[in-house]
């Protein structure tokens, strides 16, 4: 099943919380768009890694998502290796994305500047006829995806470019929101974490103005881009 975006997320949540806007926009315009988590967010304080799981699909489910999958990696200890990049690579050859999406390339996390790199890097292996791959015992194709952004998650990054939101703030919203056990609920009685207090969602809101502000419109999500962009018209610039 080819898809026009591929979302890689070191953790189920990271995608909702960063770019479900960009997301929604591309599906409402008739683009298929699938995630790939690469852990099962075990290692979170709150909640368990079935119930994360859960909250994965309930928020596809929101987002309208043509796939979701999880691949396993150890959550916190996974890396940028050999190992991993080969199945990123099968990832990668099973949907043949024109776009892919991954994790800010530096931010509080350190799952996320990791799961950057090794987005990156198996997106290149990808391409590589030499590098064998099968999957369900078929052997795969080279694919390799003409561009690879990075949402910005935690840590302000300058954006190089921001996608309007606006319109999809409510699915962005709600599909963050299909995480339950990880966010604000005052009569929950797990111990509170980094993005469970009270004040992390306004926070999201706020950078999404901030990034919304920066191009006359009511709420953004900001990427950072790994390669120079090429235009054919100075009017698709907006």
């Amino acid at each position: 099943m080819k898809l026009d975006i591929l979302v890689f997320a070191a953790h189920p949540d990271d995608a909702e919380l960063a770019c479900s806007g960009t997301i929604a926009r591309h599906i409402a315009q008739g683009k298929k768009v699938g995630i790939v988590d690469l852990t099962q967010g075990e290692m979170g304080t709150r909640g368990t890694p079935e119930l994360r799981l859960q909250e994965s699909s309930d928020a596809a489910k929101i987002l309208k998502l043509t796939i979701r999958e999880n691949l396993g990696f150890k959550d916190i200890y996974f890396l940028d290796d050999h190992e991993h990049q080969l199945e990123m690579v099968k990832m990668i050859r099973k949907y043949q994305p024109e776009i892919v999406l991954a994790n800010a390339i530096t931010d509080r996390h350190p799952d996320h500047g990791k799961g950057a790199s090794l987005a990156t890097n198996s997106c290149f292996l990808s391409g590589l006829r030499r590098i064998e791959t099968q999957l369900e015992g078929e052997s795969q194709l080279p694919w390799r995806p003409k561009n690879v952004y990075h949402y910005i998650q935690n840590n302000y990054i300058q954006p190089d470019f921001v996608v309007d939101i606006t319109d999809y703030w409510d699915v962005k919203l709600e599909s963050i929101k299909a995480f339950k056990s990880q966010f604000y609920d005052p009569n929950s009685s797990e111990p509170q974490s980094f993005i469970s207090s009270e004040n992390f969602l306004g926070f999201i809101d706020a950078r999404s103005r901030e990034f919304g502000h920066s191009i006359n419109v009511k709420y953004g999500e900001g990427f950072t881009k790994e390669k120079m962009l090429g235009i054919g018209d100075l009017f698709d610039l907006k």
